[in-house]
This record gives structure tokens, sequence and C-alpha cells, in this order.
């Protein structure tokens, strides 16, 4: 299983925990950035990777939290201790501290959006320097852009990061889907080439539009506890619904005389969270309302 595959890359690491020319297609995205080759990212002289490099190190940290959930004591400490190595390693070779991000090689001559919303990802820029960070992958036009399908990973990083409000603004590739007549989501955004018309990859809207504009998350393992942490932007109102395994969840928001109605309707046995401007408010069973 997991640990298979996870060993299976253990061959490729160097000394230091830094992965070594991996074999097969090490497909990222279809980035037209320097020295992408066929959604591969760049390498180093050596064969080395950030982007890789830190989708191992995130594979770690979600196999250190199984095993630590199954009980499996060692093998979660076996997997922090290579956390550990690798954060240490990832900040060594490939931070650029005239750039104040990280590069895509220990050469430093690519950046990309892509490794640097891993690195918000995996934690390894600290919370107070996210909010930057963030806003500079935004602006920097120089850095290799993600495409349809890595847009899902960048928004998630830049609402990690503070920026959620913005995320309806995030949407021109979707955009100019709908404008070119498309009624699913293409492959690469380029709409005037021959590509997939239909690729799961490109609807992360779909998600995004509760999870990070409506807010609704799960907060436990099975969706026991639900966190709703709304990022509204300039929208004054909105509502959604969606399937629960107790049932239906619902919330509405409407901006009224500089006031917001907010009513939430979790289904039985399930309680949460609602988090608006810093402040936790508890939600139970059925309807909450609040005027804030």
């Amino acid at each position: 299983g997991a640990r298979a595959i996870l060993d299976f890359f253990a061959k490729y690491q160097s000394a230091d925990g830094s992965l070594r020319n991996t074999p097969y297609w090490t497909f990222v995205d279809w980035a037209p950035g320097k020295d992408w080759s066929v959604g591969s990212p760049p390498r180093s002289a050596d064969g080395g990777s950030s982007i890789i490099d830190l989708q191992l190190l995130w594979a770690y940290q979600w196999m250190a939290a199984m095993e630590a959930k199954i009980g499996s004591v060692t093998n979660a400490g076996v997997y922090n201790s290579k956390i550990s190595q690798l954060k240490q390693t990832i900040s060594k070779r490939y931070w650029s501290a005239e750039k104040k991000m990280f590069a895509d090689t220990d050469e430093k001559t690519h950046f990309s959006q892509h490794a640097n919303s891993l690195a918000i990802l995996t934690g390894m820029v600290k919370p107070a320097d996210q909010p930057a960070l963030a806003r500079l992958m935004l602006s920097d036009k120089s850095l290799t852009q993600c495409t349809i399908y890595f847009k899902y990973y960048l928004h998630m990083a830049l609402v990690k990061a503070g920026l959620g409000n913005d995320y309806v603004k995030w949407l021109d590739v979707w955009r100019d889907n709908i404008n070119a007549g498309l009624t699913t989501w293409a492959e690469e955004p380029n709409v005037f080439t021959t590509r997939s018309d239909c690729h799961a990859w490109g609807s992360s809207p779909n998600i995004e539009f509760f999870r990070t504009v409506l807010g609704i998350d799960t907060d436990a393992p099975g969706f026991t506890k639900v966190k709703i942490e709304p990022r509204l932007g300039e929208l004054k109102n909105a509502a959604g619904e969606i399937l629960h395994p107790n049932g239906k969840l619902t919330v509405d928001y409407q901006l009224e005389k500089s006031k917001w109605k907010i009513r939430i309707m979790l289904p039985a046995n399930t309680t949460g969270t609602l988090v608006w401007q810093g402040k936790n408010y508890p939600l139970k069973s059925g309807a909450s309302s609040f005027d804030l």
C-alpha cells in the first residue's frame, strides 16, 4: 500500500533525503515555463527538483499522521524523522533569500507558483510569512504560472495564507471556458487548441465554492464535526447545501444594513463551529442563527 509506494521512492533519495532522477513520467502540470518538459518540472544538474521533493514531504506528512492514527508509533516516528530531514534539505537547497521564495532547482535559476504553493501547504513557510509569499506568487509574472489543474493547489495555498476572500477573482480560466461555450472544464487553459473538453482535474471550483466561499469543511474524521468559515469577499449574499453522512447541511448568508444574517442547518448528530472574523461560535444539530 502506501508504505510500499514510499519505499519505492526511497530508492531514489540521496543521503540528504532529496530525490534524484526519479524514473517514468514525473508529471506536475501542463505549465509552459522555462525548461518544463511535457508537464515535468525543470531539474537541477544532479537531477533534483524542489517540486518533487515537496510532494514527497507532503506524502510523508500524511503518512506520519495516518501511522499515528492507527497506533503505529514506531512507523510514525520513522516518517517524522524523514520529514525533519527533508525540511532541512529543502530549505538549504532551494530557498532564495534574494527572491524571498523557493526555487525549482538548487541553481536557483527557475521559480514557479508550483513550488511555493507546495511550500505553504507543507508548512515550509511560517504562518506570519505566508501572506507576503502568497501575494508575491500572484504579482510576480516571471514565475512559471499554474494552469487549470495545479490551480487547485495554488488556491489552497492562497486560502491557507489568508487570501481566501479573493477566491472569486481567481477564476478567469473558468470564465474563459464558459465564454468558449464549454459546459464542462477543459484539460488545459487554452480553449482554442485541441484538448480534452471534459477533464475532472479542472473542476476545483466545484469543490471550492462550497469549501472556500461558503466555508463548509470537515473538522473531524468522517465529517463528524463541521467547521464553517466563509470567505465571501465582495458578495452580499450566498447560500448552498451539501450532502453529509448524516443528512443535508445548508448555509445562508445575507448582508442587510451592514449586518450579516447567517443561517446554518446541520444534520442530526452533528455539531460544529462557525468561524467568523476571527471568532468561534458553536453550532448544534438543527438550525443556528446569527446576526453579526
